[in-house]
């Protein structure tokens, strides 16, 4: 087999295989059921309701002139700022909402790791899923002539990207997978920083985890534009995305906290004594005893 073609299947398949199998696991470890995982996952899809347009609405009127660029030196760090905080903002504040107006049960570190499990879980296996679409795509035009099912000018487009895509190396096609099992550590550790703003009663902690996600993707971005031309620049990114997954699970083991006791069962009073009631004993109705009880 063609090992390309394994591997790229492959990446998809570990996209969405490995977001399960943690739930399975959280599920099963923390004898919690699925409905926090699928909280969560809404999370992660209520975000990017809002998170999604409002990108494209920034975009307009920066391109438009409406809202003015910086200088073109400090324009790579002005989006990835920008971007950054963007994300940041839209998931954390939703998560926030969440736990506030929807999630109210959820006030326990095992709940947020959940919660936080089922955010990322979903982002990866949407990723995962478009990638799956992406290679059965790639494997219909592997082998077929473009010229026939491609437009004249999309044609030169066309093939130099299925040509990148079949021709990339083997260790590039799986970084998906790696960069997903990456990301979800710092969905829950983001997840369980906000979750502090309800067991410690102090909002500052959502303006951490807005902080820490809008670090990591301004990062992601900036990087990205920098090393852009170096073939090696992927591979460098996940090391650094990796050290932030490390970063992240000190994080929620820093945070860790008992589970709280189940609350005990209110002792009802004791029932007073039965009081013992006179007997009431039944007199023959004789012409004596009717005569006893005669008023004098």
């Amino acid at each position: 087999m063609d090992l390309l073609l394994f591997t790229h299947l492959l990446n998809g398949l570990l996209m969405t295989a490995i977001p399960i199998g943690l739930g399975f696991y959280l599920t099963r470890r923390f004898r919690l059921g699925w409905r926090l995982w699928w909280i969560g996952a809404a999370t992660f899809v209520l975000s990017q309701i809002g998170h999604i347009p409002f990108n494209w609405l920034l975009t307009r009127l920066f391109q438009s002139g409406v809202l003015p660029l910086p200088p073109a030196t400090w324009r790579l760090v002005f989006y990835a700022v920008v971007l950054g905080l963007s994300a940041g903002l839209w998931e954390e504040l939703t998560r926030y909402a969440v736990y506030r107006w929807w999630a109210k049960d959820a006030r326990s570190w095992n709940k947020g790791v959940l919660m936080g499990a089922g955010h990322g879980g979903i982002e990866a296996i949407i990723f995962g899923l478009l990638f799956l679409y992406t290679f059965m795509n790639m494997v219909a035009l592997r082998n077929t002539d473009l010229a026939q099912v491609v437009p004249a000018s999309q044609l030169a487009l066309a093939q130099q990207q299925v040509s990148a895509y079949w021709s990339s190396p083997w260790l590039l096609s799986i970084l998906g997978a790696v960069e997903r099992s990456f990301t979800i550590p710092c969905q829950i550790a983001f997840s369980v920083l906000v979750l502090q703003a309800f067991t410690r009663g102090k909002f500052r902690w959502v303006w951490l985890a807005v902080l820490w996600h809008a670090i990591l993707d301004a990062s992601a971005v900036y990087l990205l534009g920098v090393w852009a031309a170096y073939p090696w620049a992927p591979y460098a990114i996940e090391g650094v995305i990796g050290v932030a997954a490390l970063i992240s699970l000190a994080i929620i083991f820093a945070l860790r906290q008992p589970e709280p006791e189940p609350a005990a069962p209110e002792e009802t009073a004791p029932l007073p004594a039965p009081v013992n009631e006179p007997v009431l004993i039944p007199i023959e109705e004789t012409f004596e005893n009717l005569n006893k009880t005669r008023y004098n």
